[in-house]
């Protein structure tokens, strides 16, 4: 009989300042389950313990060094397989409580099917379909932190569901078109073929549905507790031998080995998003409600624009062309502002991301809703495929970091840092307590630029190294 404790987020609260995630744990059968969670709240670490109690059952302990408790960096060891650091800096104190959330787990998934009688168990068919793989997940908060404590403690769950249900297509030699085994038409093995369909396809699509999953949920609970917000989300997820890399926002994730630095997602913001978001307003031109242009300029047009020809461009258009102005044009623009200026309807810096589902622009009835996507774009890093060296790492972080350095500086950084200290059993962790230094405009800092961020920091440093051993295959 396959069963495991299920891990269910709760949220609380303690005193009227302190927000906790609480978990309980339950013997409810299921097909996959989420081993030795470990969700990251920095704002509560004075209840982290490192001695083990029945509250730890299911979990390990998240241990916090007193060493590096110091600046206002936090950081934790994780001593679960996982095998990952994370570090972490309250910078922007736009809330009461730290906006940026982060988890990481150990995912195991087997292959059930249900039993004939009414009460149904779950029953392993095979020990070789047994898939195990590891879980990290970053969220960015904004509005306050109770979208990103959400996601922290849904998303996982969401995914387990998503991967359950295709779970027999990703262990097939080839994804069949019925999970049932029935062949309708004696071409479908050739259709798929034909289409290119693999497993990895499932467990991307399982990402996405997962994503779409947790931002409805996001949306019931803030709804029904009458609170607001959304997050940014970037997981990655290691599984038979694959990094799935998943982003919906404007957190960054890349690999750093000896001699290459790889990007493994990209940022959505207004910016990079604008020809989606403009078609979105010429096909739907009711949602801007006669406040907003949908059409880009160099600069917002003033009067003394009026009949003059000038610069724009429309959702077609990847160049630029001139039109004559009109007085719609002198509305505020959909986008607004460069790089990282840049705003939706002037009020949202990111394009993607969960939750926002009751944000509307100041002073109007005009939802942002309609033009965030919670989809998120997903790079598929075959890990069996490289020669790994000790010094391979991931490295993923939220935009905190990336404002001030550059995927080429964090390279620089782990690469000076890790072959110096190879004996340290915490040279994960203190290579990410090292990146945010970085980032706090100390001039004896790695980079001796004195470059400062004034957002909240979460760094993950994950060995890659470590997770090819633990590739089998399954």
């Amino acid at each position: 009989m396959c069963k495991g404790p299920e891990v269910e987020g709760e949220l609380g609260q303690r005193g009227t300042s302190q927000l906790l995630i609480n978990f309980k744990l339950h013997t409810q059968p299921f097909s996959l389950f989420w081993q030795q969670p470990c969700c990251y709240w920095p704002i509560n670490i004075m209840y982290v313990s490192s001695r083990p109690s029945h509250e730890h059952c299911g979990r390990p302990c998240c241990v916090p060094r007193e060493d590096v408790l110091t600046g206002g960096a936090v950081v934790w060891e994780d001593v679960s397989e996982v095998g990952s650091s994370l570090s972490g800096i309250i910078n922007a104190e736009k809330s009461e409580f730290n906006e940026d959330q982060a988890a990481c787990g150990q995912l195991c998934i087997r292959r059930c099917e249900f039993g004939a009688e009414e009460d149904q168990e779950w029953l392993t068919l095979c020990a070789e379909e047994f898939l195990t793989g590891h879980y990290w997940a970053l969220f960015d908060g904004h509005g306050g932190p109770a979208a990103a404590i959400l996601a922290a403690n849904t998303l996982h769950s969401c995914l387990r569901r998503q991967l359950e249900a295709v779970v027999e297509g990703m262990v097939a030699l080839q994804p069949p078109m019925h999970l049932s085994g029935r062949c309708v038409c004696p071409s479908d093995p050739q259709f798929v073929e034909e289409k290119g369909i693999r497993a990895e396809d499932l467990v991307i699509g399982a990402l996405e549905n997962a994503f779409q999953e947790c931002d409805e949920v996001i949306g019931r609970e803030l709804e029904a507790s009458g609170q607001v917000g959304g997050c940014t989300a970037l997981v990655a997820v290691f599984l038979q031998g694959k990094l799935y890399v998943a982003n919906a926002g404007d957190s960054r994730a890349i690999l750093v080995r000896k001699d290459e630095v790889r990007p493994l997602s990209s940022e959505f913001t207004p910016e990079t998003e604008r020809q989606r978001i403009q078609q979105l307003a010429f096909v739907y031109p009711e949602l801007l409600a006669g406040e907003f242009t949908r059409l880009e300029f160099p600069r917002r047009l003033k009067g003394d624009d009026l009949g003059q020809k000038v610069l724009f461009r429309d959702h077609h258009m990847r160049g630029w062309s001139y039109k004559c102005v009109e007085k719609s044009d002198l509305k505020y623009p959909l986008i607004h502002g460069q790089g990282r200026q840049a705003r939706l309807l002037g009020t949202l810096a990111v394009s993607r991301g969960l939750g926002d589902h009751q944000l509307r622009v100041l002073d109007t009835n005009i939802q942002l809703k309609p033009f965030l996507l919670s989809v998120p774009q997903v790079t598929v890093l075959d890990v069996d495929q490289l020669e790994l060296q000790e010094e391979d790492v991931v490295v993923m972080a939220t935009d905190g970091l990336w404002d001030v350095l550059s995927n080429e500086q964090v390279a620089r950084l782990v690469r000076s840092f890790l072959p110096g200290n190879q004996e340290d059993p915490h040279r994960f962790s203190e290579l990410a307590k090292m990146l945010i230094h970085s980032t706090q405009g100390k001039d004896d800092g790695p980079t001796g630029e004195g470059q400062v961020s004034y957002d909240d920091i979460s760094v993950f440093v994950i060995p890659l190294h470590s997770q090819g051993q633990r590739s089998s295959g399954h």
